[in-house]
């Protein structure tokens, strides 16, 4: 145990399974001495994402559907009554029909566009509101984003410009609420075996191609951005806000494949 995060609480949203990037945020977080509440979406998820919370001394879960406005009033409702403010949250949530990330973007529906830019980036702006009014004294806001939102990824499509608007949010949020002394940042990993990426078209050899041309040879692991996320809700993040960290082992540095793979 640490104490980097020691005396601060805060919401995870997002937690799917142990695999999550939201749970290598969150078992970081309470690493370093952090209180956590979690949220999750429908029974399914509670079940798996309560014995997650109890590892780590957590008994505060709340059902969360971040498109229903009344949902989200009694998870923040209830942050409110059981500790009055908050340090941080995290939101690591994100969706688009798993039909359309595949194939080519200019066949996205008009109806997914819609869905998956309010879940994957409204969603934010709307909890960034909400907690800020249980930051008297300052906080941060973390999202996650990836690189397919400046860099044309195949198969992402739609997710692409969901995430290119959230980094825009990012920012727009950080200046309006760093007078309240509020951060907002966005972590941006490279491919990780999780539950969302598994749901993008040919995420294995993406995965695998990552991974071999990165700089560090390496995709992003659990660990490496649940540090970098404890490094921005500590203190020593006190002057860094509106920015999208990098946890890519280099790959976005990049150019072409290393000489070897070209």
């Amino acid at each position: 145990m640490g104490d980097l995060l020691k005396g601060k609480r805060g919401l995870v949203m997002g937690v799917a399974n142990d695999r999550s990037i939201a749970w290598g945020i969150a078992r970081a977080m309470a690493q370093e001495g952090a209180e956590l509440a979690f949220s999750y979406q429908g029974e399914a998820f509670g079940k798996r994402v309560e014995p997650l919370a109890a590892s780590v001394g957590s008994d505060f879960l709340v059902d969360v559907d971040v498109m229903n406005d009344a949902s989200l009033e009694a998870c923040f409702a209830a942050l409110r009554d059981r500790w009055g403010t908050i340090d941080f949250l995290v939101h690591a949530i994100a969706f688009s029909d798993k039909a359309e990330l595949t194939g080519r973007f200019i066949n996205t529906s008009k109806e997914n566009f819609k869905n998956s830019l309010c879940i994957s980036c409204y969603s934010f702006i709307d909890v960034a509101r909400r907690a800020s009014e249980l930051m008297p004294d300052g906080g941060t806001l973390l999202t996650l984003t990836f690189q397919g939102s400046n860099r044309v990824t195949p198969n992402y499509n739609v997710m692409g410009v969901a995430k290119a608007a959230l980094e825009s949010a990012v920012r727009y949020l950080a200046n309006d609420l760093g007078p309240q002394k509020i951060r907002v940042n966005a972590i941006s990993p490279g491919p990780m075996k999780t539950l969302a990426g598994a749901a993008i078209g040919g995420a294995r050899a993406t995965f695998r191609q990552t991974e071999a041309n990165a700089p560090l040879r390496s995709n992003a692991t659990l660990e490496a951005v649940g540090g970098t996320a404890v490094y921005l809700a500590s203190d020593w993040g006190a002057c860094t806000t509106g920015e999208i960290v990098r946890v890519d082992g280099g790959y976005h540095v990049l150019g072409m494949p290393q000489a070897e793979n070209l």
